[in-house]
């Protein structure tokens, strides 16, 4: 009996380098900066077997939720623009927003729920958060599900 895969969000800096190169040289092949898995390989300083063996096991956070809703999670200061600016990254980036919904004011501030569909997405989700982030005005952002 096959069992079911597992999976796990792991923070990059934890992983085996081995795991980080696999990545790596799949982008290269994916992007067309090399043109066989023999030059990807040769670029990151691994083996073909290594990458035969991981290349299923290992994909970028933002790729696996590509073509997927996103539900976000934004803290905003109760400031006029802020959410408009918010809403100015999700455009920019490609998102198509299918709901918002915020709380009421309180202490200056607000929390923002918002889902996208990500399909046409022209940046990475963590891009569209480091965007996010760099508003004056927006206390946090993150992915609460997708």
């Amino acid at each position: 009996m096959k069992k079911s895969p597992k999976y796990y969000i792991v923070e990059a800096d934890a992983l085996p380098s081995v795991f980080l190169k696999v990545a790596e040289a799949k982008r290269m092949l994916e992007i067309g900066e090399v043109g066989t898995v023999h030059e990807a390989t040769k670029a990151v300083d691994i083996s073909r077997s290594a990458f035969y063996k991981y290349r299923d096991a290992i994909a970028p956070f933002q790729n696996l939720m590509a073509g997927r809703i996103i539900t976000f999670q934004v803290h905003l200061l109760d400031t006029a623009g802020v959410l408009s600016a918010v809403l100015a990254v999700f455009a920019n980036c490609g998102a198509n927003i299918l709901t918002i919904n915020q709380t009421i004011p309180s202490g200056g501030s607000a929390m923002v729920t918002i889902s996208a569909e990500t399909t046409d997405l022209n940046c990475s989700v963590e891009e569209l958060l480091r965007q996010m982030d760099g508003i004056h005005g927006v206390l946090h952002s993150e992915v609460l599900a997708g």
